[in-house]
C-alpha cells in the first residue's frame, strides 16, 4: 500500500530566503591591491551556503543611498561590506544620501560583517569606526608582507569559536589597527611580539539602548584566504551569530 503524499508546498508557503547586500571594490571603491571580484565570489558563496540571496550591486554608493528609502522591511538582512578607500577627491561615501544610508544603518539592530581592507573606508563617516569597532589608521596600522600567517583562536571568547583549533593560512596580517573597548576579540596574530586581532564581534549602540550585532574579519586580502577551513568555519559561525 502506497502512502498518498500531500501537495507540494507552493512558493508562497516557503519562507523567503534572507537577503544579503555585499558590497564589493567596484567603481572608485576599488584599488590595485586588492582583488575585490575573486575575494567578494568567495563571499558571495559562504553566505549561499548560509541560506542567503545575495545582491552585488554595480555602484557601492547608489547602494547605501537606497538604505534610507522605504520601510524596514524593504532592506537587505543583512549587510556585507568588501570595500576599498577611495582615492579620489571625493568624499568616502560618496554623497550625502549615501553617508545617510549607512549611518542608518549602523543605528539600526541591523547585522554588519566587515571586511578586511573595509576597515581604511568611510573615512567622513565617523560612525563607521564607531560601527565596526575599529579602524586602520593611516601612519599607524600597518601588515606584514603577504605569505603565511599563523592566526591564534582565543578559546575563552565564547561559543563561535568552540572547538576550532589555530590555524596557518595566507594572508596580510594587520597590525595596529584601531580598536574600541567594546569589541570582543575571537582571533589573533603575533607581530613584533605584540598580538593583534584579526577577528572580533561587537554589539553597537548598547550605550543608546540598541544592539546592532557587527562581525569584523582583517582577513580575506584575496581567495587563498578563502581556502581555510579554520577560516570558513569562523566565517559561517559569525554569520549565525549575526542573525541570531
Amino acid at each position: 500500500m502506497t502512502a498518498e503524499l500531500g501537495p507540494e508546498p507552493s512558493s508562497l508557503d516557503r519562507a523567503p530566503r534572507p537577503k544579503a547586500l555585499l558590497l564589493s571594490g567596484v567603481g572608485r571603491y576599488a584599488d590595485p591591491w586588492h582583488p575585490f571580484p575573486e575575494t567578494s565570489a568567495a563571499l558571495a558563496g559562504l553566505l549561499r551556503e548560509a541560506g542567503y540571496d545575495v545582491d552585488i550591486p554595480a555602484d557601492v554608493d547608489a547602494a547605501l543611498e537606497t538604505l534610507v528609502l522605504g520601510e524596514d522591511t524593504d532592506l537587505p538582512d543583512l549587510l556585507v561590506v568588501n570595500v576599498g578607500l577611495p582615492r579620489d577627491e571625493l568624499p568616502t561615501p560618496g554623497t550625502p544620501d549615501a553617508a545617510a544610508g549607512l549611518a542608518r544603518w549602523l543605528d539600526s539592530a541591523r547585522p554588519l560583517l566587515a571586511s578586511h581592507v573595509s576597515s581604511t573606508s568611510f573615512l567622513d563617516l565617523p560612525a563607521w569606526e564607531a560601527g565596526v569597532g575599529g579602524r586602520w589608521v593611516r601612519g599607524q596600522s600597518m601588515h606584514p608582507e603577504y605569505g603565511p600567517a599563523a592566526i591564534h583562536v582565543l578559546p575563552d571568547s565564547g561559543p563561535l569559536v568552540a572547538g576550532i583549533p589555530d590555524f596557518k593560512l595566507l594572508d596580510e596580517r594587520y597590525s595596529w589597527l584601531r580598536t574600541a573597548p567594546g569589541i570582543k576579540v575571537h582571533a589573533t596574530h603575533t607581530h613584533d611580539g605584540v598580538e593583534h586581532p584579526v577577528m572580533w564581534s561587537f554589539e553597537r549602540g548598547i550605550e543608546r539602548g540598541k544592539s546592532g550585532r557587527t562581525f569584523y574579519d582583517a582577513l580575506g586580502h584575496d581567495a587563498a584566504s578563502y581556502e581555510s577551513a579554520e577560516h570558513r568555519e569562523l566565517l559561517h559561525r559569525a554569520l549565525a551569530w549575526l542573525t541570531d
